[in-house]
């Protein structure tokens, strides 16, 4: 018992303790949100209670060390980091699906093709800019993949416009060829 009224506990183990259990439970709180946004109704609230927990531990061990500023600065310290890598973790998971709408005046007939030979569902509409003509290709493809289809941007329409945005649900995945999958919706955050 003599260690956990030391100076090395009280200012040592105590705010790496601390700056740990902080980056744990905003990491955890970061892809809560993820979820939520994503419709993942189950592992949501399991997170959400482990997140909580720790929080709680964490926070009762600083309310007992009032007095020592070094418990402050890791409470900061891994409320922040824990954001960090929080969007780390969930940029690695890459859940869900995204829309990538592109725009552009140049011919998109190879992006078009070649987009639909890589086993990408795309729809295609030629529209007014307003500058003249343009082309509008939407795609939508599993967050994973979004590297991928940029790069065939990139490489066929490199001035192109393109935006992209989160998609809560998705009714079936039209993706084929390369390992793709068609027509099977993916469990847990698509609905029929």
């Amino acid at each position: 018992m003599e260690f956990f009224d030391s100076p090395v506990f009280d200012y040592v183990v105590l705010p790496l303790a601390i700056f740990t259990a902080r980056i744990l439970d905003v990491s955890m709180g970061t892809l809560r949100i993820i979820f939520v946004s994503k419709g993942m109704k189950r592992v949501a609230p399991l997170i959400g209670f482990v997140e909580v927990l720790i929080w709680i531990i964490a926070i009762s061990r600083i309310m007992q060390n009032l007095d020592n500023w070094l418990c402050y600065l890791a409470y900061a310290g891994g409320f922040a980091t824990g954001n960090y890598v929080g969007m780390i973790i969930e940029e690695k998971l890459a859940i869900g699906h995204e829309m990538v709408r592109v725009i552009t005046k140049r011919d998109p007939s190879q992006l078009v093709a070649r987009l639909k030979e890589e086993g990408y569902g795309i729809t295609y509409v030629d529209a007014q800019g307003v500058d003249g003509e343009v082309g509008i290709i939407y795609i939508i493809v599993r967050r994973s993949m979004i590297r991928e289809v940029l790069e065939h941007i990139n490489h066929y329409n490199p001035r192109a416009l393109y935006t992209i945005e989160s998609i809560k649900y998705v009714n079936k995945e039209i993706f084929h060829g390369n390992g793709h999958i068609h027509g099977k919706p993916q469990p847990s955050n698509v609905r029929k």
